[in-house]
């Protein structure tokens, strides 16, 4: 029997943790999981305006260390580091992939308008460039607009994923027009359920999207 493979999750927070081990459990139960969390990285981030290159660096030595332990692909799940983590893959032999790529991608062959919502504003910048980058290779056309849920990601910190979801869910019930929603974290997956019951918009989340792409990259 071959080896199962080593996939090691890199955390800026606690919050995306249990979004993604569901996720796993559900799509890849014989992938080895492996947990890396740093949760000195969300704040640090949230107070700079954009990614330093010492932050890059901090991210480049997570994914070396990933790779030293056998890992056979690495998921970063914050989304607020998309630049240095592409950093990071360019000098790694093994994938290495940005929380939201798998998403964007899916969302952008759907077509049409996109809609996404966020509750970390730090990560809104970031996540719009890689979007319209993603459409430039597959999508000129596609387009992505961004929804802020305030008082959401607070409610989860402090353990309310009830609050959470309810309110994604009722930002969810405001849109239309679109023609996919887009949860922007990994600590959003948590609502998918809450949103599908308000909307027939498609909806797709970034720890599935994510887990679909690793499977076809390395079997």
């Amino acid at each position: 029997m071959s080896k199962p493979p080593r996939i090691t999750l890199i955390h800026a927070t606690p919050i995306a943790m249990e979004p993604i081990r569901l996720a796993f459990a559900s799509s890849w139960p014989d992938a080895e999981v492996v947990n890396l969390l740093e949760d000195s990285l969300s704040p640090d981030r949230a107070k700079q305006n954009e990614i330093t290159d010492a932050l890059t660096a901090r991210i480049g030595s997570l994914t070396s260390y990933a790779r030293q332990i056998g890992s056979d692909a690495v998921l970063f799940t914050c989304s607020a580091f998309g630049r240095a983590i592409e950093h990071a893959a360019k000098t790694a032999d093994i994938p290495v992939l940005k929380p939201n790529e798998a998403m964007f991608e899916a969302a952008i062959r759907q077509g049409g308008r996109t809609a996404m919502l966020y509750t970390f504003p730090p990560a809104r910048d970031g996540m719009e460039v890689e979007f319209r980058e993603e459409a430039t290779r597959l999508d000129p056309a596609a387009m992505m607009e961004s929804f802020l849920v305030e008082g959401a990601i607070e409610a989860v910190r402090a353990g309310d994923a009830e609050t959470h979801n309810r309110l994604v869910a009722e930002a969810a019930a405001r849109l239309s027009g679109f023609d996919s929603i887009v949860l922007a974290h990994f600590s959003t997956a948590r609502a998918v359920p809450a949103v599908r019951a308000v909307t027939d918009i498609p909806v797709l989340s970034s720890p599935d999207a994510a887990i679909a792409k690793l499977r076809n990259l390395i079997g």
